[in-house]
């Protein structure tokens, strides 16, 4: 299969001539080859993607070369095509490609092109390493991969602080779960001896039971092993407690938050955990753990998306508890229903991403909500694809009807945690439907204030300069509140008109508003249906049994979503257009509440206690006490000490007269001949 070949090696191929080309090249012919290199990857992809669907493909290996022979210790680089790696790709390559076109419009004004789109295709051709990997090594070679590509685009913008602050602290969390990827990998090495993943897989169910030794002490082997591997998951997709670099990577310009948030790094750990799920269902300890994470960053991410105003971060938490439905449906033992939502959720995610760069570039990069507002008929097209968004991922349709791509695959979640009867499984289905609830109310909270109500555009400061540049005016003194916003005369306009977006960006909007609306209904059934049993042909641990007690789940189960998907829309309304004054009279009742949810749990400020302040402590001591006060005292400031010292009575020494110098000579000649006869 040599198209294989050229889906993963043209964005590197394009990403090195662009990156190397630079400025010489010059912007055009940069993006045009980067572009044209990811469309050419889509292309081929989804053919492969269709004929493992109709059940005409076979799994393939494609080798590439021989790459590493010590010992017992022997792999090559070679590219494994199966249904999971043919979801995947047509997610990476059309994602990216559509992210790429988009990127024509949206960064045409900014000076640094070619570098951009040189690094996106890098961090494509990086996540396609990754879903390729036909070994553990070969995996964690991509997992770094996207990890840098993240770090160089999460920074592009170097010279703004808070971007080169958001790209240290994503590389420093993920170091901490690749801490954990990488035991993980070295322990499965030495249980299995060998870090070929069909090998691995094919005998995890005969280590099922056995011990290893750890921390001293004897643990179960694929408990132990498993859940190293997942704290790599928790690190890239970031679930509860190493999250804490998703919402800041919101710094990166908006293409890259997409390409992020939908196709590449976050969807790294679910796939590595379906991928490996042949592993984790030999260990229960490890499934429970899986979905206790799951659900509980589900519902956290989805509170805190409650109350943000910046209209990207409230799209960042929004992923962060999504992936929490996919770890819930991989630790329930439905991969495929995590795949699934995987899948749907690259269209609307990226749509809704894409859509709100639309929105800041329309409205001057102001990214507060609080200064948007009826907007719906300035960008209408911007408008109808958010809405589209926005449906899919609250889940809206009828069951056994219709539905938007949301409502197939995190309804498919939902039944499947009811479904698997255990503890963890309840607790993320009640998880997962409060965090409906949240989601919906959060995302039409969303619409409402930017496409409703009264428009609210004088009272932002960035639109204000643009339209003083814009007028030649000088720079005005603005008075402002205690959040930094000045609080203009609302007169409507203040002068600015917002925009449509150029076609560059609106044709990737209306091809991700299709894939939003039908991606679900036309793959359910390959999915989550019973008898896809056959589609998967053993790329995960494929439950037949828990599918089969999916579909046969009491009706109030499969209305739920619905009902709270409904009320958070009702809740949302009746807050944001019915009576826009009910949130501060909220806010002001349950002013404890709102600052912990608002402030994301103090999960920073404790962080920035329990680790940050210790770690500068420790490095001043090291720098103060240890580098200057020990080692460059005794060491090269001492030797320049002494030598100073030492000069100092030598100088005394060099009188300039014949006479001393004849004395000291004579006085040594002496002392020679005397210690020889003494000899």
């Amino acid at each position: 299969m040599h198209s294989i070949l050229i889906i993963v090696f043209a964005p590197l191929l394009a990403a090195i001539i662009a990156g190397l080309g630079n400025r010489a090249l010059g912007n055009t012919v940069a993006k045009s080859i980067t572009t044209g290199a990811l469309f050419l990857s889509a292309a081929l992809s989804w053919p492969i993607f269709l004929s493992f669907v109709s059940g005409s493909a076979e799994p393939s290996v494609t080798p590439v070369l021989h790459w590493v022979q010590s010992g017992s210790l022997n792999f090559d680089w070679a590219l494994r095509v199966d249904t999971l790696t043919a979801v995947m790709l047509v997610v990476i390559t059309t994602v990216s490609a559509l992210v790429h076109l988009y990127s024509w419009g949206y960064m045409d004004e900014d000076p640094d092109q070619p570098r951009f789109f040189a690094y996106l295709s890098l961090f494509t051709f990086a996540m396609l390493m990754l879903v390729t990997a036909d070994n553990l090594v070969q995996m964690f070679f991509g997992w770094e991969g996207v990890g840098l590509a993240s770090y160089l685009l999460i920074g592009f913008w170097f010279k703004k602080p808070s971007a080169c602050a958001a790209a240290i602290k994503a590389f420093v969390v993920n170091r901490v779960g690749d801490l954990g990827f990488m035991l993980g990998i070295f322990g499965t090495y030495l249980v299995f001896n060998t870090v070929s993943i069909p090998e691995i897989l094919a005998a995890a169910p005969s280590m099922a039971g056995s011990t290893i030794g750890f921390l001293g002490t004897r643990w179960d082997t694929m408990t132990i092993l498993c859940i190293l591997l997942f704290i790599g998951a928790c690190g890239k997709s970031a679930q509860l407690g190493l999250h804490t670099w998703l919402p800041d990577a919101m710094e990166g310009p908006t293409p890259v938050s997409a390409l992020i948030h939908a196709a590449t790094m976050v969807t790294a750990g679910v796939f590595m955990v379906c991928r490996l799920s042949p592993m984790f269902a030999t260990s229960e300890t490890a499934m429970h753990v899986v979905t206790y994470v799951g659900a509980a960053t589900c519902f956290f991410a989805a509170t805190i998306g409650t109350c943000q105003w910046d209209i990207k971060r409230v799209i960042a938490y929004s992923t962060c508890s999504q992936l929490g439905y996919m770890f819930v449906a991989a630790g329930v033992g439905a991969p495929g229903a995590a795949m699934f939502h995987l899948f749907t959720h690259a269209f609307f995610k990226a749509l809704l991403f894409l859509g709100a760069g639309s929105v800041i570039h329309a409205m001057h990069h102001e990214q507060d909500m609080r200064y948007y507002g009826a907007l719906r008929k300035k960008i209408p097209l911007t408008f109808y694809a958010m809405m589209a968004g926005t449906l899919a991922i609250t889940g809206v349709g009828i069951v056994d009807v219709f539905g938007f791509a949301g409502f197939y695959s995190k309804d498919s979640i939902l039944e499947a945690a009811y479904a698997s009867a255990s503890s963890s499984g309840s607790f993320g289905f009640w998880c997962g439907i409060s965090a409906a609830l949240l989601t919906s109310f959060y995302s039409w909270r969303l619409v409402f204030l930017t496409f409703y109500g009264k428009p609210r555009w004088s009272q932002s400061e960035h639109i204000q300069h643009a339209v003083h540049d814009a007028h030649g005016h000088g720079d005005h003194a603005h008075d402002h509140d205690d959040h930094g916003h000045n609080h203009g005369h609302d007169d409507g306009t203040a002068g600015y008109h917002p925009h449509e977006s150029p076609l560059s960006m609106l044709i990737p909007l209306g091809v991700l508003s299709f894939g939003a609306v039908f991606a679900g209904f036309l793959f359910s059934h390959s999915f989550i249906s019973e008898g896809t049993g056959e589609f998967w042909k053993g790329a995960v641990a494929f439950n037949e049994h828990l599918i089969h007690h999916m579909h046969e789940v009491p009706l109030w189960v499969k209305w739920a979503p619905f009902v709270v998907m409904l009320t958070g829309f009702v809740i949302a309304w009746n807050n944001y257009i019915r009576n826009p004054k009910a949130p501060a009279a909220f806010v002001e009742q349950f002013s404890v509440l709102h600052r912990f949810v608002y402030n994301k749990w103090f999960f920073d400020e404790l962080y920035n206690f329990l680790f940050v302040r210790p770690a500068f402590w420790f490095g001043r001591l090291f720098w103060k006490a240890g580098d200057e006060g020990t080692i460059d005292r005794f060491g090269p400031d001492g030797a320049a000490w002494l030598v100073a010292r030492g000069t100092r009575y030598a100088q005394k020494v060099q009188s300039g007269y014949l006479y001393s110098y004849a004395l000291v000579m004579l006085l040594g000649l002496v002392g020679a001949v005397s210690w020889v006869m003494v000899r």
